[in-house]
């Protein structure tokens, strides 16, 4: 049954408790939580508060966690760098074991200068996917790697590449953010469904526009048809809308917050309705 959900960085200057009460109040079912969440990242990672929060709002039934990523690179040239992301991709696995999580997303890191991937990426990502593997075949958490906007130095922000990465490593599901694929196109954004749906585990779900991401759906005909094609290929993830507060122009209230995802959580349970 498909998940109606938020990143909790939408709420990112608010408390866990507060952010699992906005998503409720915006009649969604479903919350992806960034590690990086302030309340939760800057005072040491209380699991217990969280996993608290869970207890007290029974009614979100879906919860993902999102791996760090602000200023961590698993790929970096710097090997310090690169080891404690690697390491935080692995720690953030085992909590999200502990917190009871379906399915953890992770990036798949860039290489440092902004040219393109040459084989010394690609060992660093290889080092990366094998410690993840490692731990991932200890726990039962799906882990989802995301795929990128396009840019010279990314390493998945292709339908093709994110293919041969899954083919790959047969273990790993895939995270589609529409956001990300329509910055190429909407076909782009389609390609992703018709090659990888078999594996994809989680969506995050928003627009891109005028060198913009993460824009609220706004009822698009664009976000239209993919959640259709979503639906048609009977996708049961969930979709969680990842939402950039900065692209509002202006500081958004709590209640104005609610009222965008309540907007846009109507638009894709319409959508996702058979016709």
């Amino acid at each position: 049954m498909t998940a109606y959900g938020v990143s909790s960085m939408f709420f990112h200057e608010y408390t866990t408790e507060e952010i699992f009460s906005f998503a409720a109040q915006a009649g969604l079912d479903g919350i992806e939580y960034w590690l990086e969440t302030p309340h939760f990242w800057l005072r040491d990672l209380p699991a217990d508060e969280l996993i608290a929060c869970r207890r007290d709002h029974p009614e979100i039934v879906t919860f993902t966690i999102h791996t760090p990523v602000l200023d961590l690179n698993p790929c970096s040239i710097n090997p310090d760098v690169a080891e404690i992301s690697v390491a935080y991709a692995v720690r953030s696995l085992e909590m999200a074991q502990a917190l009871g999580a379906s399915v953890l997303t992770v990036h798949p890191g860039r290489r440092t200068a902004k040219r393109p991937p040459g084989d010394a990426d690609r060992a660093r990502f290889d080092h990366y996917m094998r410690a993840l593997r490692a731990a991932a075949l200890k726990d039962t958490v799906t882990v989802a790697i995301e795929n990128m906007e396009p840019a010279i130095n990314s390493l998945i922000c292709t339908p093709e590449r994110m293919r041969e990465v899954l083919d790959d490593e047969p273990w790993l599901k895939f995270t589609l953010d529409t956001s990300h694929a329509l910055a190429a196109s909407e076909e782009t954004a389609m390609q992703y469904i018709d090659l990888c749906a078999d594996r994809l585990a989680n969506v995050h779900i928003s627009r891109a526009g005028n060198g913009r991401l993460h824009l609220p759906l706004d009822r698009s005909p664009v976000i239209a048809r993919i959640l259709k094609k979503l639906r048609d290929c009977h996708y049961p993830g969930g979709l969680m809308l990842e939402i950039d507060d900065l692209n509002f122009g202006k500081p958004l209230s709590a209640e104005e917050k609610c009222a965008v995802l309540a907007r846009d959580n109507a638009f894709m349970r319409e959508c996702m309705e058979p016709d």
